[in-house]
């Protein structure tokens, strides 16, 4: 095992570290916006595009990812460089639908196969260890947007704007390919064709699986919708003179270390589950704590000395939990169906993510702009979220198995 971390760690946050960029999504669709003189709603849609394709191309190409890690790889690689490159071209030649097509088709299948090429073999390497393993790979996904937002917002001052993707594309590039010539499943892993040909329809009939994709569904789209209002949010919290209580500065700051509390809840609660008698107990205390701070944040009064501090740590406990919840699911789906198919099984969950991906910030945008109420509103919508995940977790989840092999 002296190879796993060549193998398989090193290869996983290469990939994960360039594609979870996605998520500094934030740092430039303003820019994108102002340039191409549309509107940032009109923008947004390519972040949920890419979402969307992120899910479905891991569902359709996950029986491809699971006969030759390398050659997803590499396709990974060239869907997602092209994709930058394309968004950049068509900045610089201010069409919508072009960055439509690229930032959120094209990247979106480079996310999709990109996110699931890595697992698998982690948990071949870690078989020990499996939540390490994958919380390893989907730290570089989270710690991607601490590292290359600052990287990105300086590249916006000194290049320009549609600059900034071309040569982020070369660096990103290199990263993947890097990862991609890195990567090697055990020598002693040998693949074994399925007994019987693999179904979607299978996992779509399993009480199990459909309480897994629930709980996954719900945690992000919680975490999306008050995610997506941090910075509105920390704005809008004033004192009794009236003064802000967070300088532009603090909000920044407040933001960055997110980022952190993300990666820190994906490694941590993954690993954690490798101590657990059943995995999805993980899932019950990640529902449990965000329902608390959710509650704590929507009934504390807005006058209190303490909501500064309830506010800042209920944001650094849901990204934790939001975080942990993406890289507890891969060893807990190996739990309940076995190794021989989990890229297909892993690949089927992610449109979980797909669909989260369109509700999140939607209903955070329905709550603030559609019912007009305030932003601390979206704290009790995602404590019924979070509630109702908790219940699947205890009572849909159980811990038999269904071998896929």
């Amino acid at each position: 095992m002296k190879n796993k971390w060549l193998r398989a760690a090193l290869p996983a946050l290469l990939i994960h570290g360039s594609i979870g960029t996605v998520y500094a999504w934030s740092v430039f669709k303003q820019a994108i916006a102002d340039n191409i003189g549309q509107s940032v709603p009109s923008v947004e849609w390519a972040f949920s595009i890419a979402i969307l394709f992120l899910g479905l191309s891991a569902a359709v190409l996950g029986p491809f990812v699971e006969r030759d890690i390398k050659k997803s790889a590499m396709l990974s690689t060239a869907f997602f460089v092209v994709g930058m490159v394309g968004t950049g071209i068509s900045i610089q030649q201010k069409s919508l639908v072009g960055i439509y097509i690229f930032y959120g088709v094209i990247m979106g299948i480079g996310l999709g196969i990109g996110y699931l090429t890595p697992v698998k073999n982690l948990m071949l390497w870690f078989k020990d260890n499996k939540g390490l393993g994958t919380g390893l790979a989907v730290a570089g996904f989270g710690l991607s947007k601490m590292i290359f937002s600052p990287i990105m917002m300086s590249l916006q001052k000194s290049a320009g704007l549609w600059q900034m993707f071309v040569i982020l594309s070369v660096i990103f590039a290199l990263m993947m390919l890097s990862g991609a010539l890195l990567i090697r499943k055990p020598a002693n892993w040998h693949e074994k064709p399925l007994k019987n040909r693999f179904s979607p329809m299978i996992l779509i009939k399993n009480t199990n699986f459909i309480g897994i994709w629930l709980m996954f569904y719900l945690n992000i789209t919680a975490g999306l919708a008050i995610i997506s209002q941090e910075k509105d949010i920390l704005s809008g919290l004033h004192n009794d003179s009236g003064s802000a209580v967070f300088s532009v500065a603090a909000i920044a700051t407040i933001v960055s270390i997110d980022a952190f509390f993300n990666a820190a809840g994906r490694i941590g609660f993954a690993t954690f589950s490798d101590r657990l008698r059943d995995r999805n107990t993980i899932y019950r205390i990640i529902f449990a704590m965000s329902l608390m701070m959710s509650l704590a944040a929507f009934f504390l009064p807005d006058a209190s000395r303490l909501m500064p501090i309830v506010l800042v740590m209920t944001f650094f406990l849901i990204n934790a939990g939001y975080g942990g919840g993406f890289s507890a699911l891969p060893p807990l789906l190996a739990d309940r169906f076995g190794m021989q198919a989990i890229s297909k099984i892993h690949g089927v969950a992610l449109t979980a993510w797909a669909a989260a991906g369109l509700s999140g910030n939607q209903l955070a945008s329905f709550i603030v702009h559609g019912l007009k109420m305030p932003y601390q509103n979206v704290f009790i919508a995602i404590a019924v979220l979070y509630a109702i995940a908790y219940i699947i977790a205890t009572w849909v989840v159980r811990p038999q198995q269904t071998l896929i092999q």
